[in-house]
This record gives structure tokens, C-alpha cells and sequence, in this order.
């Protein structure tokens, strides 16, 4: 089955797609000087845009891993607007774990794997 890929950068693309699977990478904030909930909102809206590039949606997503700074103090405010982003939709399956990030600032990055709806 071939792979096609969107938004390819030197080292990585931000979209793979095969078949009906869409796997995204790492997405995170475009503006790293925001906090936590800055951040968590800058990273979802990017989602549902790749997504859309995709040709799919957040209600199409199969699991979600998000990976937090700092644990113990931003998963409350993460989660309170991950909560309004998938408030119209069932939930997700997710994992949220404490990472060591690649640059200082970044507080969240999510991975995403969908399907392209039939």
C-alpha cells in the first residue's frame, strides 16, 4: 500500500496517510512563550487543521499521545481545554505522560493517529 505524505520538511513530514490511516507527528505551539493553555490551544488547532489537510477530523481520531513538561502542574489546565476541544464529540483514547521535551519552552507536544472517514 502506498504512503503519501503532506507538509514534508528536510527531516520529517507532518502527515503520513495510507490507506484510511493518518498518522501526524509531533504537533506543538507555534508560539512556545505561551503557557500551558496557550500552548494546549495553539497544538489542537494545528491538529485539526493537519487533519483536515488529511481529509479527516478529530471525531475520526484512534488514540492521541500527549506529552507534558511538567506533569503535576499543567495537567489540570491542559486538560481543561482538551476537555472544550472534544466537548461535541465522544472521548478520545489518549495517554498523557511527563517528557523530557526537545527545547526548554515547549510544555506540550501531541501525537495523533486517525482514519480518513469512508
Amino acid at each position: 500500500m502506498a504512503v503519501q505524505r503532506l507538509h514534508i520538511q528536510k527531516r520529517y513530514s507532518e502527515i503520513a496517510i495510507s490507506g484510511n490511516l493518518v498518522h501526524l507527528a509531533g504537533q506543538l505551539a507555534e508560539d512556545t512563550q505561551q503557557d500551558i493553555v496557550g500552548q494546549t490551544q495553539q497544538t489542537l488547532a494545528l491538529i485539526d487543521r493537519l487533519l483536515a489537510d488529511a481529509g479527516t477530523d478529530k471525531s475520526h481520531i484512534m488514540s492521541v499521545m500527549i506529552f507534558l513538561k511538567n506533569i503535576e502542574r499543567d495537567y489540570a489546565a491542559m486538560n481543561q481545554v482538551w476537555d472544550a476541544w472534544v466537548a461535541d464529540i465522544q472521548a478520545l483514547p489518549r495517554t498523557c505522560v511527563e517528557a523530557k521535551l526537545y527545547h526548554p519552552d515547549v510544555l506540550v507536544e501531541m501525537t495523533v493517529v486517525a482514519v480518513k472517514p469512508e
